[in-house]
């Protein structure tokens, strides 16, 4: 706990020790506490693969072969 006139004081000091220890800092004012500093947690990365699992889908059927004629197979 700190008061808020001595966390005044020191801010800068206090912030960089919440983010280095990563305990949190109660602030009172006249004894009684009103804010907390907490440190930011970085969220975890999203793993690359699987991350679009899920979100596609297959409308009609993929294999069997189309009745056009691509450029590519006309001789020209």
């Amino acid at each position: 706990e700190i008061s808020a006139g001595e966390f005044k004081a020191k801010c800068l000091k206090l912030m960089d020790n919440v983010a280095r220890t990563h305990e949190p800092l109660v602030i009172t004012k006249h004894g009684k506490p009103v804010a907390m500093m907490v440190p930011v947690m970085p969220e975890p990365a999203t793993p690359l693969f699987g991350y679009m699992a899920g979100t596609a889908s297959v409308r009609g059927d993929i294999v069997a072969p189309l009745d056009v004629e691509w450029e590519a197979e006309s001789e020209a």
